[in-house]
């Protein structure tokens, strides 16, 4: 430090003893150079010499380029430095340059007046820099701690306040971090990171002590001096004495605080202790277990949000859609748990950037790589095993991380209670790689790949084979302080076969396909404290291949079948405001106006109106040309969202929101099957559109980290689809002719306690919902139960879910999962009648029944290894029972007619208690 003040003070001396002039003029022109190449021209035409040290230039590794005439060299440098962190001082014939701080050849006139305070006013000039590493000490009391200086001192700042903003990340893996809170030490001043791991903070000039805080990281501090603007990323470290005890992650007072209602995250690390069928991971069966989120039956692949069907669903991985999540008849989800970060679901508020579905999102994260060192993690299970590893490609800057998981589920299927499956054959797997660059401060790329693959055999003779395949790549840009872009560009591909490999004459193959291709700009703009803008568009072209048939022999019965491709193209603008209109009311108002365009080449009938739709009412075909215009439709949804705080642990939410939907899923089955199809909008069917108001209650409790909230909600859909009785929905031409369009509404109330810290943790969650439809039409055979609402497939009014795990030590503990659920609406016999002579069975009005209720508990023990550092890998051990209590839950009822009679019969999936074991293992 002595040395430090002698060289300033020699320097102030010098000033005195020598003239200085800033105003020498030179003639200079440079492109694409460096700066150091830039400062040795300089030094050519000018006679100064520039001391530096060399390390400065090359953190400043972007080029320059600039033309001058006769400009003053003192002009010159300030553009060379501009964004940087770079000063320079004029000392006769010398140029010194420092790195953040300015050095002053005279103090300011009021310097000792204001000494206690140096950075008195914006007015003088502001030479702080001997008080400050003088006197500050750190958080534990010792002096001259290590300070990191951030942003370039200026001699007249315009501001008293600055912007600091960066990345959080893990500081072994590299690893950004969402959800970590940044706060400023002895102010009121903090801030959280987002989903990307990125921060924004508002700091004074001169010194700052900021903290973050994150549960499952420990608690740092660190000492800045702030100059202006300024980048600064921070590293942190896991706690890794203790296990995950959080199942469902929050943040404290996160869910009080935020606007946004109906919004949920899951994150991948947390769920290992939770007990599921044959011991997989699963982050969207995890979902189940969230009020407001049910699925048909067990083994359903898709999911009924609020009273939603299972097409109303946006599942994005790194921003590209899947279309079928799952494997193995919907027993696992298609996600490979050892690559996924975390999932957000949103089925209250939905965020503007979000569309084209009408009941949630879920936005699935995945990890990126580990930028240190060479990592992995898998898991060897009964049925499946995974893997998952990472390497640094260039250290700091880049990784790859590859995953792969593939089943060995023979076994498991002979065991199961139903004859048709028993007698069928199942196999699948996937690969996940995913490459991430850090380019430079303002500038890094990620890309992901994906690729699953279903093949089930249910008879000796048909093979079906399902797969998703997905690329996506993104490009994120900071242009300053306040602004950021992020561009994204996605290819999604969904698509199953049918080989019916038969003896005799009929044998065929069948293949269907649909196509999405994406591109999103998306900007954010911290206005001000008070307003955090995200706006932008999208663009999304659809291709479908609504189905081929083609005959494997050449003397076969079958026609050749090949119906007409579908395409159409989707585009939306958006806005949204995050609007802090005061420290107790937030608002979150959002904007988004879509458009669909069905295209050609197609031929469209057109049908007499007034009547059904039916060959008979043709009254015209339109041919349309390639990529010509069919029929366009467009929507305004505005989104909103407002939280009040009535105390700092206590708020109330509202929100509203509309949407719209410009594709169905055409599936005659009660859930979501992999032969589901999907169908775009055009000149006769219309797109759905649906309205949700919500109102929820947030609170949080200091003991222990305990969150309650309760939260109601009404949502009201026009145009969703349904069909006739005995509709043909594969390979039909005219399809139209097949379906119903109706209305829908639900309504609900969703309760919530958890809690996530201490030996007991978990959640419990209830919800009381309804879900209705109602088919009408001027024509009875386009009515269903008299144009009268009538409970969905998915009506479930009663719906409990719990997950507890309790920690005996450090080391092991004990999970349990129960859920029950009312049984689902089904159609029942209720007589016979006689028409023409034939016997009739008389069914009820559509979902007047319900099956048998539906509950389950499962229980498992968790071991976790020793938690030495030094070790080849982390393993840890899950003994699980899926279904301890034998119940034999109904999947679903079917009638039969023997001896005369008509009889019911039910069947179900697990019967019997599952046990598993399952290890885990991470290095």
């Amino acid at each position: 430090m002595r040395k430090l003040i002698f060289t300033l003070f020699f320097l102030f001396v010098a000033q005195l003893l020598f003239s200085q002039d800033t105003n020498d003029r030179i003639s200079i022109e440079y492109n694409n150079a460096s700066r150091k190449s830039v400062l040795e021209k300089i030094e050519t035409l000018s006679g100064y010499t520039f001391y530096f040290d060399e390390k400065w230039l090359e953190a400043e590794n972007s080029l320059v380029s600039g033309n001058y005439k006769d400009e003053k060299i003192k002009n010159i440098l300030e553009d060379v430095f501009n964004n940087t962190n770079l000063n320079f001082f004029f000392d006769k014939n010398k140029i010194i340059l420092t790195r953040n701080s300015i050095i002053y050849d005279k103090l300011p006139d009021n310097y000792f007046r204001n000494q206690q305070n140096p950075a008195t006013t914006a007015a003088s000039p502001k030479p702080v820099f001997f008080q400050q590493y003088d006197s500050i000490k750190n958080p534990a009391g010792k002096e001259n701690s290590a300070i990191t200086l951030v942003g370039r001192e200026t001699v007249h700042p315009d501001t008293d306040l600055y912007t600091l903003s960066g990345y959080v990340k893990n500081v072994k893996t590299g690893e950004l971090l969402p959800d970590v809170t940044i706060r400023v030490k002895n102010s009121n001043s903090n801030t959280s990171s987002n989903a990307e791991g990125y921060y924004i903070l508002q700091l004074p000039a001169g010194i700052n002590i900021i903290e973050t805080e994150s549960l499952n990281h420990k608690k740092t501090s660190r000492k800045i001096m702030v100059y202006s603007n300024g980048k600064l990323d921070l590293a942190i470290s896991e706690k890794i004495n203790q296990l995950d005890e959080v199942v469902v992650k929050g943040k404290k007072n996160k869910t009080v605080r935020t606007a946004i209602t109906g919004v949920t995250t899951i994150e991948a690390e947390g769920i290992k202790n939770v007990p599921l069928v044959l011991g997989e991971r699963d982050v969207l069966k995890i979902a189940l277990t969230i009020p407001g989120i049910k699925t048909a039956g067990e083994g359903s692949a898709g999911f009924n949000v609020r009273g939603g069907k299972e097409d109303q669903n946006l599942i994005l991985l790194d921003n590209a859609t899947i279309y079928n999540p799952a494997h193995f008849f919907g027993f696992f989800s298609a996600i490979n748990p050892y690559t996924t970060n975390k999932v957000d679901i949103y089925k209250g508020s939905i965020p503007a950037e979000f569309g084209g579905r009408l009941s949630s999102v879920f936005d699935i994260t995945s990890k990126n790589g580990n930028m240190q060192q060479f990592a992995g993690e898998g898991g060897i299970g009964p049925v499946t095993s995974n893997l998952a590893v990472s390497t640094p490609i260039v250290k700091d800057k880049s990784s790859l991380l590859v995953g792969g998981r593939a089943t060995y589920s023979g076994w498991i299927l002979k065991n199961l209670e139903d004859e048709k499956l028993k007698k069928s054959e199942a196999s699948f797997y996937d690969a996940f790689a995913k490459y991430n660059h850090n380019i430079n401060l303002n500038n890094s790329i990620e890309t992901t790949l994906y690729y699953s693959r279903d093949a089930y055999s249910i008879t000796s003779d048909s093979l079906y084979k399902y797969s998703n395949r997905l690329v996506s790549l993104k490009w994120k840009h900071t242009f300053n302080q306040k602004n950021r872009a992020e561009l994204n560009f996605t290819n999604s591909e969904y698509k199953f076969a049918i080989d019916y490999d038969s003896e005799n004459l009929n044998a065929f193959d069948f293949g269907y396909k649909i196509n999405e291709t994406q591109a999103v700009l998306k900007f954010s703009y911290l206005f001000n404290e008070k307003h955090k803008f995200t706006y932008g568009l999208s663009s999304k072209l659809y291709g479908i291949n609504p189905g081929t048939l083609d005959p494997k022999k050449d003397e076969s019965l079958l026609v050749p079948v090949n119906i007409d491709k579908e395409k159409g193209l989707e585009s939306a603008v958006f806005i949204s405001d995050n609007f802090k209109v005061t420290p107790k009311l937030l608002v979150d108002v959002g904007a988004r106006f879509s458009m669909f365009t069905a295209l050609g080449a197609s031929t469209q009938r057109i049908y007499q109106q007034g009547l059904p739709l039916s060959d008979a009412t043709v009254v015209e075909e339109k041919k349309f040309g390639n990529n010509k215009a069919i029929k366009t439709y467009n929507g305004f949804e505005p989104r909103f969202a407002l939280r009040y705080l009535i105390t700092d642990d206590f708020s109330v939410k509202a929100g509203y929101d509309k949407t719209f939907q410009y594709i169905h899923l055409l599936s005659s089955n009660t859930t979501q099957s992999p032969t589901d199809t999907w169908k775009l909008s055009d000149w006769n069917v219309k797109p759905q559109n649906g309205q949700q108001v919500s109102l929820g209650l947030f609170k949080t409790i200091d003991y222990e980290d305990l969150e309650l909230s309760l939260e109601g909600y009404y949502k009201k859909s026009h145009n969703i689809l349904d069909y006739k009785v005995g509709a043909e929905l594969l390979l039909n031409e005219n399809i139209e002719t097949e379906l119903l369009q109706g209305e829908g509404k639900s309504y609900g109330v969703e309760f919530l306690i958890r809690k996530s810290a201490g030996r007991l943790n978990g959640w419990l969650g209830y919800t009381y919902s309804r879900s209705f439809v109602k088919l009408d039409s001027q024509f009875n055979e386009e009515k269903v139960n008299n144009g009268k609402y009538f409970a969905a497939n998915f009506d479930k009014p009663h719906d409990v879910s719990a997950v507890l795990n309790y920690r005996f030590t450090k080391r092991y503990s004990f999970s349990a999962n129960f859920v029950y659920q009312t049984g689902r609406p089904i159609t029942y016999p209720i007589g016979k009648y006689m028409y023409g002579g034939i016997e009739y069975t008389l069914y009820s009005d559509r979902n007047k029944f319900r099956i048998p209720d539906y509950y389950r508990l499962d229980v498992g023990i968790n071991i976790e290894g020793n938690h030495k550092i030094k070790k080849l890998a982390h393993s840890f051990w899950n003994i699980s029972v899926y279904n301890l209590l034998g119940r034999n839950n109904p999947y679903s009822v079917y009638f039969v007619t023997e001896e005369g009679k008509v009889k019911a019969y039910k069947t179900s999936i697990f019967g019997i208690p599952v046990p598993t074991i399952t290890y885990n293992f991470k290095f």
